[in-house]
This record gives C-alpha cells, structure tokens and sequence, in this order.
C-alpha cells in the first residue's frame, strides 16, 4: 500500500515549506499525501455549544475563504515538476487542528504527519508554534515530523537521535527512523548523555542500548557519550558540531525529556530548532 503523508496548513510560507519538504523526503517513494486546513468562524468557540450552521453568512464566508485558499495552494503546487508516484488530495473542514487530523488519520489510515513549526498566528518568540505542540503533545496515533520555516528542502544526511537508555525500544516506534534513514544514506547518531556524572550506564542501561543496537541493525550508525551537560544545551551542541539535519526525539510522558513538547520544557530548551525534529510515539 502507498504511504499515506498528512500535511496540515494553514496557507503560511512555513506550511509550505514543510509540504516542499514531505515531497522531497518521499520522492521515491509512492505515497498519497492529503493537504488539510481546518478553519474557524469567526466568533464561535469550538470548545463551547455554540456552533454555526452550515448556510450561516460566517460559516459560508469562512468556509470560502478556507477553499480558495486550498485553490491557491495546489496552483503553487502544480507548478512544481510532476512525480508520477505522487497523489495529492485535499480536505478542508471547520474543526481544531488536532480534532480535524485525529479524524483523518482514522478515515485514511494515516502513516505520518509532516507540519511547520510554526503558523500565521505564531509570534516570532515562540520556540514552537502553538498549533505544533499541540498536534506533538496530543496526536499519538503516528510519527509527527516539525519543519522549520527557513531549513532547505534537503533530505538528512546526519540525524541525532537523543536517548538515556531507561526504557525499552519497540521496533515499531524506531521504523520511521530506519526508513528514512535508509532512504537517504542518513547515519543515525545515537546520543548518550550522562545524567548520573559518573561516566558508567547501569545493567538495565546496556540491556536497552543492545536491543536498540540490535533493532538499528543494517543501518549506518555510530554511538555517542556526553559526559553531564544540561539536556537542552547538549543537543544543540552536538547538532551544531555534526552539522544534524534532523534530530528523532521519542516523545515518552516523564522519562528523560519528559514530554519534550510540553510547553514548560519547550520553553527550558530555549532552542529554536533549525533542523526538522521528528518525533517517535510510544504507543
């Protein structure tokens, strides 16, 4: 079966940007990509009762604006060179970002989700836009992948992949990685970083790093130790001294990152990602 890629947007140069992106990573690869923007009316609160009927003004006009804006985009897109193993479909729904993209990924068995970072309503001190952490923090269903508004439309070569070793590894959740990573020569570099400062791993420690070598197995990868540095600070680091064109975070509730995307450690991390972040479930 063809790959299925989500694509929110919301029209903003860096949801075209990501879309730009998803295109190039997959270009080999057969894959059906749906293009999804949910709107708002004006006025109405999803969250409360009142919602607008279908042939209100506000509805009709949001709704509009909503499709002409998907019309707009996939003339852009048609301007880009044809690949034959390439679908493109659209959907367009009055519903929140995370609502409108749970129900997609049930209705079209959706393989991953690849988004902007941030969006036309984000300020530009955000870290992240709001509508990403959002999908990061809540959509568990598939792998999200997060494109930074300025990063070149380049595929990985070097992808840094942060662990502490404390959990189990499932093959299923490392498989994103793998693909892409064979798709594109990427190495995988799996980067220790030592909390404990006392430069050793303990037995359950070197149990998880076996399974997870044994896992990555017929992949290019190298094994990396920072001696204890703060988390944040030592992943920039490393990015920036391997030249990483992508990091892999497994995004695992109160273990190591905690939630990485949670609004509080976002704001710790004080990194605006340069390079896209993948982001692995647990499910």
């Amino acid at each position: 079966m063809d790959k299925r890629v989500l694509l929110p947007t919301d029209y903003s140069k860096n949801a075209l940007n990501a879309i730009r992106y998803a295109f190039e990573l997959y270009k080999d690869v057969r894959c059906d990509f749906y293009l999804l923007n949910a709107f708002h009316v004006s006025g109405y609160n999803l969250d409360s009762m009142r919602v607008p009927e279908i042939g209100e003004p506000l509805y009709e006009a949001a709704k509009k604006e909503a499709e002409d804006g998907m019309d707009r985009l996939m003339e852009i897109l048609d301007l880009h060179p044809d690949n034959d193993k390439h679908a493109l479909y659209t959907i367009v729904t009055f519903n929140s970002l995370t609502e409108a993209i749970r129900n997609v990924i049930e209705k079209k068995d959706i393989d991953i989700i690849i988004m902007g970072t941030k969006g036309v309503t984000d300020a530009k001190a955000r870290v992240f836009g709001t509508n990403t952490v959002s999908v990061m923090e809540r959509i568990k269903e598939c792998p999200v992948i997060a494109v930074p508004s300025d990063f070149s439309v380049e595929p990985p070569k070097e992808i840094a992949f942060p662990t502490d070793y404390r959990t189990h590894f499932k093959k299923r959740e490392i498989e994103y990685l793998i693909e892409i990573a064979k798709l594109h020569g990427a190495k995988i570099n799996v980067l220790h970083i030592d909390r404990d400062k006392d430069g050793k791993l303990s037995r359950v420690e070197e149990e998880n790093k076996k399974l997870l070598m044994d896992i990555l197995e017929g992949t290019d990868y190298e094994t990396h130790f920072l001696s204890s540095v703060k988390v944040s600070k030592g992943i920039h680091l490393f990015v920036e001294s391997k030249h990483c064109d992508m990091i892999v975070f497994m995004n695992r509730k109160h273990l190591f990152f905690g939630s990485i995307l949670s609004n509080p450690l976002v704001k710790e991390m004080g990194y605006d990602p340069e390079v896209p972040i993948l982001e692995l479930n647990d499910n």
